[in-house]
């Protein structure tokens, strides 16, 4: 059997598909992108493929439709180029927010978009840190889910005296997340009551769970979209006596007013990853952003050669 395995990027975040490369010490596969005036898109793969295992890279991020739709189109190329198996890195998956009907008359979306997955071609997907645990079980091909708790508490650990610190989950929804960070640190853990009356973004924290007082609060979140919850946490901690505020977060989408409301000296530190990519002009002087590249890397080896992508949960 062909043992050839392939990583392609797409046009989402190169950065990150090279660094993956280097780790795994091959090259990006070579495709080209084209976009008509009518604006259509078509895909070319540059490298053959058949019999070959395939990884394709492209976290969802803006243009998000676009991204959306390149990634289809190079999946169902890779499929009538007869490749063996073709695995979707996706780590951050689209509309993963969209993973249940709360309102009346809408989309489960991250629902749909495991069905185009699938029906484009993918025969497994390799994701990080999904909203909602249960996205995996809209597939009904292989889903790996890979965690980046391991990778930002460490940074924590390195770099700072935790013994005053204290997690704060900015949400209730959070709170069960927060859990992994809690045992591996072994921090206390507090949560803000958090109300979100509408789809204006504009959360409100009504009741804190638990004590920050004379702590430094560190908020821990899946993402950070347009920043409202991880404002609205860090005045209401202050409110209630802590004596700082950092935040951790997986998904740096910063959308909206995030980098606005994210720069407020109510924020001491913002740690994230690069599971998406961060534009130069929102990298902040108290942005730091760590790299999931050598934890993807493992992953897709593992996959490949058979071995257990579980052990990197360890």
């Amino acid at each position: 059997m062909n043992d050839r395995m392939l990583v392609f990027s797409g046009s989402a975040h190169p950065e990150l598909a090279r660094e993956i490369c280097d780790h795994l010490g091959i090259a990006v596969g070579r495709s080209q992108v084209v976009r008509f005036s009518n604006e259509n898109m078509m895909v070319q793969l540059e490298d053959n493929v058949r019999e070959a295992d395939v990884f394709v890279i492209q976290p969802s991020c803006a243009p998000v439709s676009d991204g959306i739709i390149e990634l289809l189109i190079t999946i169902d190329a890779l499929r009538h180029a007869s490749a063996r198996r073709v695995t979707a890195v996706l780590p951050y998956f689209p509309y993963v927010r969209s993973d249940k009907k709360d309102q009346p008359r809408i989309s489960i979306t991250a629902r749909l978009m495991a069905d185009l997955v699938q029906s484009a071609g993918a025969n497994r997907v390799l994701t990080m840190d999904l909203h909602s645990p249960q996205v995996q079980g809209f597939f009904r091909v292989p889903v790996d889910q890979l965690l980046a708790a391991p990778i930002i508490c460490d940074h924590l650990a390195a770099t700072r005296n935790l013994k005053d610190y204290v997690l704060l989950a900015g949400d209730i929804g959070e709170a069960k997340g927060i859990g992994r960070y809690a045992n591996r640190l072994n921090l206390p853990v507090a949560i803000v009551d958090k109300r979100r009356e509408s789809n204006d973004e504009q959360p409100r924290a009504v009741h804190l769970i638990g004590s920050v007082r004379g702590k430094t609060a560190l908020i821990v979140d899946d993402e950070i979209a347009s920043g409202a919850t991880a404002l609205e946490a860090a005045r209401f901690a202050i409110e209630n006596g802590a004596v700082a505020v950092e935040v951790a977060a997986v998904h740096p989408i910063f959308s909206g007013r995030a980098i606005e409301r994210l720069s407020t000296p109510l924020i001491r530190a913002i740690i994230v990853t690069n599971s998406v990519p961060v534009a130069p002009s929102k990298r902040m002087d108290k942005l730091t952003v760590l790299s999931v590249a050598p934890l993807f890397a493992q992953a897709i080896e593992a996959i490949h050669t058979g071995k257990s992508v579980s052990t990197l949960f360890k």
